[in-house]
């Protein structure tokens, strides 16, 4: 395991946080708050990076508010500032802790996503099933209250093991032990925000110890991770019933993360396998309905901005091929159609 010692200067450079700024303003430059930091842009940057040589930075508070995308989430929102760092923090640790992540862990990385997920699983799927003519189980799991019982004190040490930067180590401290969420008690802090760019980063290292268990302790081939949900294929469905408890154990006792109780099941592949929005089956796949209905709901509020004026044309459009991308990646050709038919009747009633 390589080990790096000098890289707070490579995290607080002007060079990376320019660049850091320039990564995080895509997609927000119309937003109140990023316009006020953009009009003095060096004065901020610069006494950004003076904070940071000097250890005299400190992480502001969060903003907090609720989303429904599908479940409801309590997203927190840091300052401009705090998420510019945040930037820096990724694009410098991101590459160290990549070559130590598995193959098929999918999540918030760069070629991976939920369609290579979906088409790994599929693969793995047809490969023990025989394309369908032989028994093929899955065994399901989700971890409950993921970002919000991470362990902040577990995290760090799993980050020390290969930074050995006293620096960089202080700031990831700031970085990490300025959020605390409801599960913290007096012993253990928890928690990561959600809407983080670093909690996407920091979720990837925490759950790669459970990865390299999975891999090297258990030697699971058929495993493919996205987040806190990951996967077992199996044709044997009293091995993956027996994979339950060492899990549950390594989780609880190493992680401090316990398994959702309503959300450890052992599916048929010729019954269909849910898995990131899709439903695996021998010979064709389909959206989740959960996930079909979700886009439709909100092409319809889209369509109904349209007619009175509030988006253009091209937003209204933007979102119509997202949901047909989607779509794309299942046998939904008669869905696609029905959904921009469902589109034009939208903005026409």
């Amino acid at each position: 395991m390589k080990i790096y010692k000098d890289i707070y200067n490579d995290i607080i450079s002007l060079e990376n946080l320019f660049s850091a700024w320039d990564k995080f303003k895509i997609g927000k430059r119309r937003r109140a708050d990023v316009q006020q930091f953009e009009w003095r842009l060096e004065d901020n940057i610069f006494k950004l990076h003076y904070d940071l040589k000097n250890k005299a930075y400190r992480h502001g508070a969060y903003s907090s508010f609720i989303i429904h995308d599908p479940k409801r989430r309590n997203i927190h929102k840091a300052t401009v500032r705090d998420r510019v760092l945040h930037h820096a923090i990724f694009s410098t640790l991101n590459p160290l802790f990549e070559p130590t992540f598995i193959t098929n862990s999918f999540s918030c990385r760069i070629d991976k996503g939920t369609h290579k997920g979906i088409n790994i699983l599929n693969d793995q799927l047809r490969q023990i099933s025989g394309n369908g003519r032989k028994d093929c189980f899955a065994l399901k799991c989700d971890i409950e209250k993921f970002f919000d019982t991470i362990n902040q004190n577990i995290l760090l040490g799993i980050m020390r093991k290969i930074i050995k930067d006293d620096n960089a180590v202080w700031l990831l401290r700031e970085a990490i032990f300025n959020y605390s969420s409801k599960y913290s008690d007096i012993f253990n802090q928890k928690g990561v925000p959600i809407g983080n760019l670093t909690s996407q980063l920091f979720a990837n290292i925490y759950m790669n110890e459970f990865d390299q268990f999975v891999k090297h302790e258990l030697r699971i081939k058929n495993y493919l991770r996205y987040t806190d949900d990951f996967v077992i294929v199996s044709s044997d469905r009293k091995y993956l019933e027996g994979l339950i408890d060492p899990i549950r154990l390594f989780l609880s006792s190493k992680l401090f993360l316990e398994l959702h109780p309503k959300k450890v099941t052992i599916d048929k592949f010729n019954q269909g396998i849910d898995f990131l929005g899709y439903v695996a089956l021998p010979h064709y796949r389909q959206l989740r309905t959960k996930t079909k209905k979700r886009m439709f709901r909100k092409l319809k509020k889209q369509a109904n901005k349209y007619r009175v004026g509030a988006i253009s044309e091209d937003s209204l459009r933007q979102s119509l091929n997202s949901y047909l991308g989607v779509m794309s990646h299942a046998d939904a050709y008669e869905l696609g159609n029905r959904m921009k038919n469902q589109c034009w009747f939208w903005i026409n009633e």
